[in-house]
């Protein structure tokens, strides 16, 4: 039987410490400058200005309609905003929301299909809420909208499909908004006000936006970027427009009165898993022979890498090509003898694995992977402590590379966004004031998986001490922020209606 010794060496090429991380980050600020200027699928901008959302942290208020479109389900509810509310877990509440799971036939059928569903569930809380808040049905709602697929955004209320994925059939090219008031206007009374969508952001925008508001901002201490890290992964932060391809810069942007478009950022979802963040990482020797038989397999091998390498919806699948490859070919298991159950795809989940833990006593981490996966009644085939261990390690070095390749991509969008300094020289004076930008994140991969929420902030605090000693007194922290499609569009409904200037490009 193999010793620990031996799944460590096995699992040497998932390894990853602070000086590899450090080096990935590297190349991947100048990859992500590369997609910024150029790719056409990548860094996609929402035209609303930094600036308008800051000042909404102390400012909004109110009660707003949003809606959250999601690969999975859709979120109805409405918002109240409290801006001068001295704690911030209360500057966020939502009196009213309702959800409902995308059936795969609405998937599938037609724009007018699925919109028209769409518009009857927001008529079932438009009508609740005429009752509860005494809305009046003369005047139209505003309604923000969040949408978790890649959009083409000309204004921050219109917004075009591009390809969707996650079982959608809908052709890109179609206009969200006017579809979505198209649907609710189809199935709307007379007793119901009429709806207008006012603004649309992607789900990882809506994310920032609501930490924006949530988490507030000092001198020295603000929001800076969102990730989401749960089925999937993605990333949206501030950005100046010049780092953008021409064709990508909207026709207007959103700004604060006085406030110059040369010198505005404006929220940008980089799609960051989508393939061109490959290059980096396949430099730095990351990427394995199980990620490709893990890339192989899917519906669109190669197309979307980091989230084959970090994202909920693999890293279970990713662990059971592993355990395979180490049964048959280190320890010289027949392929026949092994249980039936673990040669089918997916049979080990990132759920089953997030609670694949700790590692004492191995009894019980053996109890587990009985259950989950049953050796067969007629093969001599059982499992063992020392292969239930096996699993574990498994699945603690998918993770710990997972956060090593999470970490550097965080400090690498921070610095191309300006948040962060290239070299340690202009952190060098301890003296400066403690500085923390906050990383807004949701995602139950990045809460439950393993340890990754603790070593995905180890791994950024190691990259600061490595690019700006020791002494530096700058902190990157990841703070929760959950549940911000919905909350994140109610917001952008009140960023919108205060934004009294349009700046055309």
């Amino acid at each position: 039987m193999a010793t620990t010794a031996d799944i460590h060496r096995f699992l040497e090429p998932l390894s990853i410490d602070v000086d590899r991380s450090y080096e990935l980050s590297r190349k991947f600020l100048a990859n992500f400058r590369h997609l910024a200027a150029n790719s056409r699928d990548q860094w996609l901008p929402t035209p609303i200005s930094e600036s308008i959302l800051r000042h909404l942290t102390d400012q909004g208020a109110g009660q707003h309609l949003a809606i959250d479109i999601g690969g999975t389900n859709l979120r109805v509810g409405f918002v109240e905003l409290h801006g001068d509310a001295q704690d911030p877990s209360s500057r966020i509440q939502r009196p009213l929301e309702k959800s409902w799971p995308i059936d795969h036939h609405l998937k599938n059928d037609n724009a007018d299909s699925l919109f028209s569903w769409v518009g009857r569930c927001i008529a079932e809380v438009v009508e609740e809420g005429c009752r509860v808040f005494n809305i009046s049905k003369d005047e139209p709602l505003a309604l923000g909208v969040t949408f978790s697929f890649p959009m083409e955004q000309r204004s921050v209320s219109h917004a075009l499909l591009k390809d969707m994925g996650k079982g959608f059939a809908l052709p890109p090219g179609i206009d969200l908004g006017a579809h979505i008031e198209q649907g609710y206007e189809s199935c709307r009374t007379s007793e119901l006000p009429p709806v207008r969508v006012t603004a649309i952001a992607n789900d990882t925008v809506s994310t920032l936006v609501s930490c924006l508001f949530s988490y507030g901002g000092t001198e020295h201490r603000r929001a800076a970027m969102a990730i989401i890290l749960g089925t999937g992964t993605n990333a949206t932060i501030p950005m100046k427009l010049d780092l953008l391809h021409p064709s990508k810069r909207p026709q207007t942007v959103s700004v604060l009165p006085g406030e110059s478009v040369a010198d505005a950022k404006i929220a940008v979802n980089t799609e960051w898993s989508i393939n061109g963040s490959l290059p980096p990482m396949k430099e730095m020797n990351l990427v394995t022979k199980w990620d490709d038989a893990l890339s192989s397999q899917n519906e669109r091998p190669g197309f979307q890498p980091l989230e084959y390498m970090t994202a909920g919806r693999y890293l279970g699948e990713l662990a059971r090509i592993i355990l395979v490859d180490y049964l048959v070919n280190k320890l010289n298991v027949a392929t026949e003898a092994l249980p039936r159950k673990l040669l089918e795809k997916e049979s080990l989940t990132t759920t089953f694995l997030s609670h694949f833990k700790p590692l004492e006593p191995p009894s019980a981490l053996l109890e587990k992977l009985r259950r989950q996966i049953p050796e067969d009644a007629d093969s001599s085939f059982t499992w063992t402590e020392d292969l239930a261990t096996a699993l574990y390690h498994i699945a603690k070095a998918i993770e710990v590379r997972a956060s090593g390749i999470i970490a550097a991509a965080i400090i690498a969008l921070l610095t191309l966004a300006d948040d962060l300094p290239e070299d340690g020289v202009a952190m060098a004076d301890s003296s400066s004031p403690i500085r923390e930008l906050g990383v807004g994140y949701t995602g139950g991969c990045i809460v439950h998986f393993q340890d990754y929420l603790a070593d995905c902030q180890q791994f950024l605090n190691q990259l600061l001490s490595r690019r700006f000693g020791g002494e530096a007194r700058l902190r990157v922290v990841l703070r929760p922020c959950h549940d911000g499609g919905v909350t994140g569009a109610g917001i952008l409904v009140v960023a919108e209606a205060s934004s009294s200037k349009k700046s055309e490009l």
